[in-house]
């Protein structure tokens, strides 16, 4: 595969979990959604690395340490769900009030 292939793959799955963020109204698909955002990121920053003329592995350490960011995001953010869903009894985005500026 090739670099374009790479990066269209990623920004492919970049618009699939914008659209996701955007349009759901549950907090745990809008969680999948930023992860799936996340990983796009993940493999641009790799397939650039591989184009810039390096051999990539600075880029997989870099996805590595996104990677660590995604999972140490995601268990706050559970956490997180499960304590709004405790006190309101509901974790759709539409229902809770306070979430609003």
């Amino acid at each position: 595969m090739t670099v374009a292939s790479y990066l269209f793959v990623a920004a492919c799955l970049f618009g699939i979990g914008l659209y996701g963020l955007l349009q759901r109204r549950s907090l745990v698909a809008m969680l999948i959604a930023l992860e799936l955002m996340l990983a796009a990121v993940s493999i641009n920053v790799v397939a650039l690395t591989t184009l810039a003329g390096r051999d990539g592995s600075l880029g997989q350490v870099v996805a590595l340490i996104l990677v660590g960011v995604a999972a140490a995001e995601a268990a706050i953010a559970l956490s997180l769900f499960v304590a709004i869903h405790r006190a309101r009894h509901t974790i759709d985005v539409e229902q809770l009030s306070e979430l609003t500026g």
